[in-house]
Parts: C-alpha cells; sequence; structure tokens
C-alpha cells in the first residue's frame, strides 16, 4: 500500500467549511505575527510532521530512516518525526485552531497536499523560508514544479514529492490500449470504472478531458465536467468513487479502467505487468505534496535545513527509489543511472519517477479551487460522489 492511496474523501471536519471554504477575515495572520524566537542553535532539535509510508525505511529494521539518520549523523540535530498525517482536512481540522489564535502547533515541518497549502498560504499561517539558507533548493528544485499558482516562486513551500493523476488499466483484460479519458466511456468499459472520490484529486484530469486548460478552468468549466459526469453516474457507467479502494479493485479484474496516481500504478506493475499507467494525450495533472513551516515554529532554521537536506541530489535519489512518485529533483536521476545496482539503475529510466520531455509537456499543474468556490464545488461533487 502506498502513501498517496490513503488519502479519503474531500468533506471532512466542519473547520474545513467554516473556516477554508468561507475564508474568515479573523482567521488571518499578517506577515509580521508569524515568527516567534528561534531556539534553533542552542536546541538543535526539530518536529517533523509527515504521512504514514513517506520516507525510506531500513530493510531490516523499518524504525531506522537512512535519509533522516544520515541529516541527524551530519548536523547533530534530533528530528521527532511522527507519521500523523492521513488525510488533509483532519490534519487541517487538528491544528487550525491553535493557528487561527496565534499559538504554537508544537510542529516545525509539515508536509500536505498543494491544494490544502493553498489554503494555509491563503490564510497567512506559515512562515516564508530562507533560500539563503537553501542553496540546493534553489539550484535544483524541479523547474516545473517552482511557480504554483498559490505560491508563485514557492516562497512559503518546497515539495515533498511530486505525481501524475491519469489513468490504470488492465491492458490484456481491456484488449486494446487507452490513450484518451473518453476512452474511459466506451461501452465495453459500463460498470468496470472508477473516479477518485475527492474533489482535489479527481476535477483536473476531467475537466482535462473535456479539453480544457486546468491553469484557468472556470465555472462554467466545472459545472459541463459534473453535467458529464452525472449521466455516467445515472446510466451506472461508472462502477463507484474511491479512495484507495481502486488498488484492489484493479488487482482483482473488478475494475477495467480508472483514476490512479502514478506511485501506486509502479507499485501494482511488480505484481501485474498488465496494468499499465496512461498520461492521457490532452494531458494529465502534475501535483506535489509540499513541506511548509507553520507559524511561531520554534526551530526555523533546523527545519530550513532539513529541508535543503532533502534536495541534495543523492538524498533525493534515495527517498525516490523508496517511494516511486514523481522526484522533484531531476538531478537525482543521475545518480540512480550511476548505481551498480541494476533495479536502482532502471528507475532512473522510469518516466513516473523521471517524466521525460514528451510526458512533461502533457503535465499541468491546475490552479486551485479558490475558498468562495470551494462550497459550492464541494457540495455539487460530493453528491456525485455519494458522499
Amino acid at each position: 500500500m502506498s502513501r498517496r492511496s490513503l488519502l479519503r474523501a474531500l468533506g471532512g471536519g466542519a473547520a474545513v467549511s467554516v473556516l477554508a471554504g468561507c475564508g474568515v477575515p479573523a482567521a488571518y495572520i499578517g506577515p509580521g505575527e508569524r515568527g516567534a524566537e528561534d531556539r534553533s542553535r542552542r536546541d538543535r532539535s526539530l518536529a517533523f510532521a509527515n504521512w504514514p509510508l513517506y520516507i525510506d525505511t531500513d530493510d531490516k529494521d523499518k524504525t531506522k530512516r537512512p535519509s533522516l539518520d544520515a541529516f541527524e549523523k551530519r548536523t547533530g540535530i534530533d528530528v521527532r518525526y511522527t507519521e500523523e498525517i492521513n488525510d488533509n482536512d483532519e490534519f487541517f481540522g487538528k491544528i487550525s485552531p491553535s493557528l487561527m489564535n496565534h499559538q504554537e502547533t508544537g510542529r516545525d515541518l509539515i508536509v500536505i497536499s498543494d491544494w490544502m497549502c493553498a489554503r494555509f498560504v491563503r490564510l497567512g499561517w506559515v512562515q516564508e523560508m530562507d533560500r539563503a539558507k537553501q542553496p540546493n533548493v534553489t539550484k535544483y528544485l524541479d523547474p516545473q514544479l517552482r511557480s504554483p499558482h498559490f505560491d508563485p516562486g514557492r516562497t512559503f513551500t518546497v515539495p515533498w514529492q511530486s505525481g501524475i493523476t491519469g489513468i490504470a488499466y488492465n491492458k490484456r483484460r481491456v484488449g486494446r490500449e487507452i490513450r484518451h479519458v473518453s476512452d474511459l466511456w466506451a461501452d465495453d468499459l459500463k460498470g468496470r470504472v472508477t473516479l477518485l472520490s475527492g474533489l482535489d484529486e479527481a476535477f483536473a484530469l476531467l475537466l482535462q478531458g473535456d479539453g480544457v486548460d486546468i491553469r484557468k478552468w472556470t465555472a462554467d468549466d466545472f459545472h459541463r465536467m459534473c453535467d458529464k459526469v452525472e449521466k455516467m453516474v445515472d446510466s451506472h457507467h461508472i462502477r463507484r468513487f474511491t479512495g484507495n479502494d481502486y488498488i484492489k479493485d484493479l488487482s482483482s479484474g473488478d475494475v477495467l479502467a480508472c483514476q490512479a496516481y502514478s506511485g501506486d500504478v509502479i507499485q501494482l506493475q511488480a505484481d501485474d505487468p498488465d496494468i499499465e499507467f496512461v498520461v492521457p494525450e490532452e494531458g494529465a495533472e502534475l501535483w506535489a505534496e509540499s513541506l511548509m513551516i507553520p507559524n511561531l515554529a520554534r526551530h526555523k532554521q533546523n527545519a530550513e535545513r532539513l529541508v535543503d537536506h532533502y534536495y541534495e541530489p543523492e538524498v533525493a535519489a534515495e527517498l525516490a527509489a523508496w517511494v516511486n512518485y514523481v522526484c522533484p529533483v531531476p538531478a537525482a536521476r543521475d545518480v540512480l543511472a550511476s548505481s551498480k545496482d541494476k533495479d536502482l539503475a532502471a528507475l532512473a529510466e522510469d518516466p513516473l519517477i523521471f517524466p521525460d520531455d514528451a510526458m512533461r509537456k502533457r503535465l499541468v499543474i491546475a490552479r486551485d479551487i479558490t475558498s468562495k468556490e470551494r462550497t459550492e464545488f464541494a457540495k455539487r461533487w460530493n453528491a456525485l460522489a455519494g458522499l
């Protein structure tokens, strides 16, 4: 089971709709109120909150994390690493009371999906990073990920890992290639197709299937796409909407084609080489899950050092070889390619970890859903998905 497949459907706690959805003005924190006394020099530690299964571990001892252990040994900084983030909305609800009330969260570094990062940035809940202390980020960050709509120039965020939302299918069972989103609606796939249940995970690829430029999509585009999905739901063409369930359904053959994440499919292919991942010809969404330093973090400089550590190509390669998502450090490809281990060297040629130029031309970062749009769009999507 991969990390990304643990995502659940959108629409968790009330804090999301009240604070993020409606954009309560009182929740906003101005630039001058975000920092706190940095204890990094006298307290060589930091608290790092991440998702489960999202960092390399030792094959013989799962409590050891080689890339993180190397940072601690080199710097003398003790990292309190917790796998406490299981859902973007749930985690938002967990720490939002502290942030909106100008209190410490107890965390110096967190990783959440970029669509949720956008909320934190809009609310002023994260601190600007000092790029002068992060030469590796400046030098090696993937150019395609450098300037998302919500954080131009990546002032507040740095990608931890990236990935692609596309289509997975069983080529042997389908009996032909799938090359377009519209191929999901073929008559012989009726009842054997699933879509992702989360609005933020699903909408971009479906818009691309309608020929929409997801960098500047509109409300009309969204509702037109929903109209099409609604017809497919009513006709029972779509089997259901899923979180991680699609992995089981695709493996068993209950589902022949589905929306899927690139990293999941790499792992599925190890057991079933007939499963393929497709970046449709009309394009697919390139997303990221990013590191941020929340307001009032007490070890900001230590956190910035850790972020930069993971942008050393050798460290990025070690992490990419374990998690199998799109590596945000393209220079890590050469590190893996030079490995004497054949399996590691093969990863350098995998376009789902290091997209080639042809694939990159079809990958687009979607503009995020604004706070004003979210309530209306989530209501419609959740009704379709049965949430």
